[in-house]
């Protein structure tokens, strides 16, 4: 080829690569921490409707992987924390769990579910798990590898482990500086040098909501991607946002121990709606946004530049009243949509819809609900709240939160309905001792929400024993003052 058409080749290659480069990907995590939780053939509906191709399960729950079954829906398995120990000290655990939860969801008559990763541990690394999970990931990686290749999978499904946010950090702030915790350097080292062999990206979770919590230094519209916010400098390198801070933290951390080029998926990113400051449709609409502009931007961070996540998983698809909230009461609003499958806001995540289309034809209980008798003796009122908090979800009812405003003994109120829902409205659980009743005038106002749970087969009765081992001290702390204030 004569040097100036070579020239012209190249150039034309190259731009074709700047110009048609792949969007990243968006897509949802689906947890099933509900009381009363939507139907997962309503929830793949609501999927459909969005044009949401892409699904992050935090385990293999078989109603959810059913209703799956024949959609195009991208999806990626979780393997809770608890079973990694035997995952890493069995190789016929790791055969038995991919059989039951993957070969026999591939394929049937409606074609099965499209398995695209199995993400082994729910944050393993997470440092308030201290040493408890993070010595068995290896092992179970391997195994859970190891079992995909002998069914002939391994071309077709990649492993991958979802790093919290912790696992990478900057004492001075400056991405530049980034590094893993270094109890977790040799793990990372060996995951990363099996991420390598098999081709598979590096699953992390990126929070600003979090990083806004902690960090005295970074700004609500800066972490909002707000242009007008006071920009963040790290030598050379100019950061607009949060986003951009956090990414290229991990991106200096990755690069620290030698794996510079690996992809990265942002495992989980996202916004909470409700139960603490900050924390509502409006500032969630305003971040979400920003995350979307700059995702299909595709203009990267400073330290990779033009190159953007290879995916992103938002945090969440809907809500869930039974998340564990020992990180704060916000963690069980993390829901794009409600519990219910209602769109808290607007949203086009630019796949095909602008506006966000609403579950359809739900079920809901009886509208009834559950109040305070105020013709009783209230001195053990507050007792009783406290109990039925300790429960059901009373998160909407603390500081900053959409409930915040109703003091006792409207809190009773909104304490014992939560109660009362979350057991499908049995009589029984409306009582407290005399003190509720049932009544069909609605409490709610227009800020505070009473909700009327949903109709399904798969919800359950709560048992206070069992939910108390998940609330932390400082969750009770909380439920103590806002059931007492008066």
């Amino acid at each position: 080829m004569p040097p100036n058409l070579r020239l012209i080749f190249f150039f034309f290659i190259n731009l074709s690569a700047l110009s048609f480069s792949p969007a990243s990907a968006v897509g949802f995590n689906w947890g099933t921490a509900a009381s009363n939780p939507l139907p997962p053939v309503k929830v793949v509906d609501l999927l459909n409707s969005n044009n949401i191709t892409k699904i992050k399960l935090l385990d293999p729950n078989p109603l959810v992987l059913q209703a799956l079954s024949g959609s195009n829906v991208q999806v990626t398995i979780g393997i809770p924390n608890l079973m990694l120990k035997i995952l890493n000290s069995s190789r016929k655990a790791a055969e038995s769990w991919v059989h039951d939860n993957v070969t026999r969801y591939l394929s049937g008559a409606t074609g099965g579910v499209r398995i695209e990763y199995i993400a082994v541990g729910d944050e393993p690394f997470l440092q308030t798990y201290g040493d408890q999970y993070y010595p068995y990931v290896m092992g179970a990686v391997a195994n859970i590898q190891g079992a995909i290749a002998k069914v002939n999978l391994e071309s077709r499904i990649k492993v991958v482990v979802p790093c919290s946010y912790d696992a990478f950090l900057s004492e001075s702030g400056l991405p530049s500086k980034g590094h893993f915790r270094p109890e977790l350097n040799k793990t990372m080292i060996q995951l990363l040098t099996f991420l390598t062999t098999h081709r598979s990206p590096f699953f992390a979770t990126i929070s600003p909501y979090l990083s806004l919590r902690q960090n005295k230094n970074i700004s609500l519209d800066f972490t909002l991607f707000k242009e007008t916010a006071r920009p963040h400098n790290d030598s050379r390198r100019t950061y607009k946002n949060t986003f951009e801070l956090s990414y290229d933290t991990l991106v200096a951390a990755l690069s620290k121990i030698g794996f510079s080029m690996v992809d990265i998926v942002v495992a989980q990113i996202g916004w909470p709606t409700d139960g603490a400051w900050n924390a509502n449709s409006s500032t969630a609409e305003t971040f979400m946004k920003g995350l979307m502009d700059f995702i299909h931007s595709r203009s990267g961070t400073p330290l990779r530049p033009r190159r953007p996540p290879l995916e992103t998983y938002i945090l969440s698809i809907l809500d869930e009243d039974q998340r564990n909230i020992s990180t704060g009461p916000f963690e069980r609003h993390w829901g794009v949509f409600t519990f219910d499958g209602q769109a808290k806001y607007h949203l086009n995540f630019g796949q095909g819809t602008k506006s966000l289309v609403n579950a359809q034809n739900v079920e809901y209980l009886s509208p009834k609900w559950c109040v305070l008798n105020n013709n009783k003796d209230l001195s053990n009122a507050s007792a009783s709240a406290l109990e039925a908090c300790s429960v059901a979800d009373c998160t909407a009812l603390v500081p900053g939160a959409s409930c915040s405003d109703i003091v006792w003994p409207g809190n009773i109120s909104y304490a014992f309905n939560s109660y009362y829902q979350q057991n499908d409205q049995r009589a029984d659980s409306c009582d407290f001792g005399g003190l509720a009743l049932i009544t069909t005038v609605d409490p709610s106002n227009s800020n505070c929400r009473f909700p009327v749970q949903i109709r399904t087969s798969n919800s359950h009765s709560l048992d206070a024993s069992s939910l108390l081992k998940t609330i932390s001290l400082s969750a009770l702390f909380w439920l103590y003052q806002l059931v007492y204030l008066q």
